[in-house]
């Protein structure tokens, strides 16, 4: 367990013996690899509730984006504020109970709307996971190990896709996907207690709770700083435009290969005894959560690296991951062979998170210790609303476009949909140059 300095003023991350924070980057991991795959086991089901309810591209985007990011992204800031102050881990602890919950209701709704309206209260759960995590984090890390805990935290999104698309595809097959949702939210309450019960605060004790409390800035404090601060901006439109992309397709994804090489894929899962669904979902499920933890974790190790030589370097290199994913997935979607997709795929996916070390202990880097969460939950704000908000509504309203108006069906229409996004996230590489530009005199010194 922790083994904490006496003194209030020691350094946040040098007051627990490493084997304590290897246990809460251990707990914080499984419980954002929850949070991820609660939030995507949606996008394995896409196509069989499409069916069910009779759906349009563009109201799958809604379901899967929108109805979730726009409440996620309003209630960040006002939850970061009080993890600023408050019990981090209990803030977290609720927060999981809520959104398990809401993804168990997503499996007893019989509407489109009371579906999209439990993918709201699964947002409102989520968005006390994130912010106060990593402010836990980088308190919990001294200053050169954090890129690296970061990365690894990042790593649950590609573990939670893995878990999400690959259960959630057998469970569909089995037992349709309302049993997917429910199971999905099943272990949430379990995890909560653990948290209560083992994660610890790492702020001083409470008898300087109050003086914290006290200087503690205010949102204007924090807002004024960050509009001085270049990087942050740059930052987040960068991975904004990134997740545009990512989460844009994900819903999508494995509808393309339903549509575009339904007989083949036929065929593989018929020779693993699987359903085209369950089969897709392991497969896609596993290039990216292994590839994606692979790249969580050397974005954050490369990081870590880049900083002691050059600062410039950790935000040239997230720019340099994207050169390389976006021909990769195109040549996915063009090729004939699934096999041959796949492997493009995991390119692809090689490189997915290695922005997420180096952006968030950027952010972390030009704020002070008392503003991370607010900044991080401002940060989120952003990314979402454009990779979650815009992204499946942007894909979805542009495979209805290609499918019909340009008359090319809904196989080749949700192609060029996929094609045109990869394409728009790469604006983010002009903003990953940017920053490298003003990194360095925008950094804090923070402990």
């Amino acid at each position: 367990m922790a083994d904490t300095i006496a003194s209030p003023a020691s350094v946040p991350g040098e007051t627990y013996r490493p084997a304590y924070r290897s246990y809460a980057l251990g707990l914080l991991l499984t419980i954002y690899v929850l949070n991820c795959l609660d939030r995507q086991v949606i996008n394995i089901l896409a196509e069989p509730i499409k069916r069910e309810l009779h759906l349009a591209d563009w109201q799958v985007g809604i379901m899967s984006g929108v109805s979730f990011a726009l409440i996620y992204t309003m209630l960040a800031v006002p939850i970061a504020r009080q993890a600023e102050h408050r019990h981090r881990p209990a803030i977290i602890a609720a927060a999981l109970a809520v959104w398990c919950g809401f993804t168990a209701l997503c499996g007893l709704a019989r509407t489109y709307v009371l579906l999209c309206l439990c993918r709201f209260g699964v947002g409102v759960g989520e968005a006390g996971c994130t912010p106060p995590a990593l402010s836990l984090i980088s308190d919990y890390f001294p200053k050169e190990k954090r890129a690296t805990a970061l990365g690894v935290y990042a790593a649950g999104a590609p573990l939670g896709v893995l878990l999400g698309m690959g259960f959630g595809g057998l469970v569909a097959d089995a037992y349709g996907w309302r049993a997917a949702f429910l199971i999905a939210g099943a272990p949430g309450l379990i995890l909560a207690a653990l948290v209560v019960a083992t994660l610890k605060e790492a702020r001083p004790a409470a008898a300087h709770q109050a003086v914290a409390a006290a200087n503690r800035p205010s949102v204007r404090e924090t807002v004024a700083l960050l509009a001085s601060k270049q990087t942050f901006w740059l930052l987040s439109l960068a991975a904004g435009f990134k997740m545009i992309f990512t989460d844009g397709q994900a819903p999508f994804l494995a509808s393309f290969f339903l549509r575009s090489h339904h007989d083949e894929v036929a065929a593989l899962a018929a020779g693993f005894h699987l359903q085209p669904v369950g089969f897709l979902g392991m497969s896609l499920g596993l290039i990216n959560g292994v590839m994606g933890v692979v790249s969580g974790w050397v974005g954050g190790v490369l990081a870590d690296r880049a900083a002691a030589r050059n600062l410039r370097y950790v935000v040239i290199a997230p720019a340099a991951a994207m050169l390389v994913a976006t021909p990769a997935y195109i040549a996915a979607l063009y090729v004939d062979s699934v096999q041959l997709a796949f492997a493009f795929l995991m390119i692809q996916c090689a490189t997915n998170v290695f922005w997420a070390g180096p952006v968030y202990s950027s952010v972390h880097g030009v704020v002070p210790a008392s503003m991370r969460a607010t900044a991080t939950a401002v940060l989120i704000f952003i990314i979402n609303m454009l990779g979650t908000g815009v992204g499946p509504l942007f894909i979805g309203a542009l495979s209805d476009g290609f499918s019909g108006a340009l008359g090319q069906g809904t196989a080749a229409g949700l192609r060029s949909a996929l094609t045109v996004a990869s394409l728009v996230s790469l604006a983010g590489v002009f903003f990953y140059w940017q920053a490298s530009r003003s990194i360095v005199a925008d950094m804090e010194t923070p402990a």
